[in-house]
């Protein structure tokens, strides 16, 4: 009588974290591997700019991908993914009038970006420096700049056409205008496959204080009924990290001289 021989356990093999699964990027680098040497140089790189790593920001994200590869077998302690060995990762700081920002990237691609707003000040007549109130029209410039490269979707539009009809106290989208431009750009982007030809915000919202037929001084109210507008209309129902509702909250607590709302 034979007896069976005990089959050996099927272990199933794992699949690595690559960089397109935790990050929006494309081309070569989404299809990478994160290894440990790439979020270590990451980690140096936060370190020398905020004092020390962001909590669930890239670097964080990249130790824990990295980690599970390591363990997995995919990557080995001391490995670099070739693409981000050849073009590095940065951390930026840029100023702009009204905004802060410090932009993360890997090979040339964002993985991370953060906005401070910062107050505006102007030279009285009498030479008094003295900090200006924020428009709406400023915020959304701000958000050309910190968002720039995000393809206009249709939270955008929503927010964008709020943000025009508290600027000008009218409901009617003119044509030509901010909103008529971000629907536009919305409905185009909703049709195409990949970002790389989509319109962008920086395409709709750049200049965006000469194109209001009128402006106004952003405030709480303005900034809670542009932030209900983008969330309603966001799948996620979570704001774009220097987007138009985020800029436009963050002139309404510098002008209001608020730290939360």
């Amino acid at each position: 009588m034979s007896q069976e021989q005990p089959r050996r356990p099927h272990v199933a093999e794992q699949e690595p974290v690559k960089y397109g699964d935790v990050f929006q990027v494309s081309g070569e680098l989404a299809s990478k591997p994160i290894a440990p040497q790439d979020a270590a140089m990451m980690q140096a790189a936060e370190t020398t700019v905020f004092g020390q790593t962001q909590k669930g920001g890239p670097a964080a994200v990249m130790q824990a991908a990295a980690a599970h590869n390591e363990r997995a077998g995919i990557v080995g302690h001391s490995n670099v993914t070739d693409i981000t060995g050849q073009e590095g990762v940065t951390v930026t700081e840029t100023d702009f009038p009204g905004s802060h920002i410090i932009t993360e990237s890997v090979a040339g691609q964002v993985v991370g970006q953060y906005y401070q707003a910062t107050p505006v000040m102007h030279m009285s007549a009498t030479g008094e420096v003295r900090q200006s109130a924020i428009t709406i029209g400023e915020a959304l410039e701000a958000s050309a700049r910190t968002a720039g490269n995000k393809p206009v979707d249709h939270s955008d539009a929503a927010a964008i056409q709020a943000a025009e009809c508290r600027a000008t106290g009218s409901n009617i989208i003119a044509p030509g205008g901010l909103a008529a431009t971000a629907q536009s750009a919305a409905a185009y982007n909703e049709g195409l496959i990949g970002d790389k030809s989509k319109v962008k915000l920086k395409d709709v919202l750049t200049g965006a204080a000469v194109k209001l037929p009128a402006d106004k001084v952003a405030t709480r109210e303005d900034a809670e009924g542009i932030m209900n507008a983008e969330l309603r209309n966001d799948p996620n129902l979570t704001p774009h990290p220097g987007g138009v509702a985020e800029s436009v909250a963050a002139a309404a607590r510098i002008n209001q001289g608020e730290n939360e709302f």
